[in-house]
């Protein structure tokens, strides 16, 4: 269990640290604006605008078996695992915007952006690499608004990645 009681520490004190820039408005209605590009519109969007541009019906249907993946495997952490979020267990601490659901183990704001940046990337290739810069920063906005812990959001990066790495191998 010290390893968990190290991991809740380190997730402490970066959402501490975080939590520090919230007093800005203007930096926050950015934050929140970054956010909510990673409510799944993207994830829809931007793989069909590639796929007509490109003309690649087979892109689209990875990107759809990919995000189908992505999905179920983060219902079914998110509901077997149950982590609270960060104001359910840090005293005194609230969330800028309303959550998704209950709990926050995985980020799926962060799973899927970095599936979604992955998927770019493979189509694309290296001009697509500054994408990941977005998924990042979604990812970032999520502990900065509150709902999730630093440790979900790496959990959420590395899922979207590892499920990007098998579906593109398993194709």
């Amino acid at each position: 269990m010290t390893v968990l009681n190290d991991m809740y520490q380190y997730d402490l004190r970066i959402l501490r640290w975080c939590v520090k820039s919230r007093y800005h408005h203007k930096f926050i209605s950015c934050v929140r604006a970054v956010s909510r590009t990673g409510d799944g519109y993207m994830q829809v969007l931007l793989p069909l605008l590639v796929a007509i541009i490109s003309q690649s019906l087979s892109f689209f249907i990875l990107a759809l078996t990919a995000f189908a993946i992505e999905r179920l495997i983060y219902f079914v952490l998110k509901n077997m695992l149950k982590r609270r979020r960060p104001p359910d267990i840090v005293p005194n601490f609230s969330c800028l915007v309303q959550p998704s659901d209950k709990f926050s183990f995985p980020s799926g704001h962060t799973m899927a952006a970095f599936l979604l940046a992955g998927l770019l990337v493979a189509e694309l290739g290296v001009i697509a690499l500054p994408i990941y810069l977005w998924a990042c920063a979604v990812g970032a906005s999520r502990v900065i608004l509150g709902v999730h812990f630093p440790s979900d959001i790496l959990a959420g990066a590395t899922l979207g990645s590892v499920i990007l790495l098998g579906v593109i191998y398993a194709v």
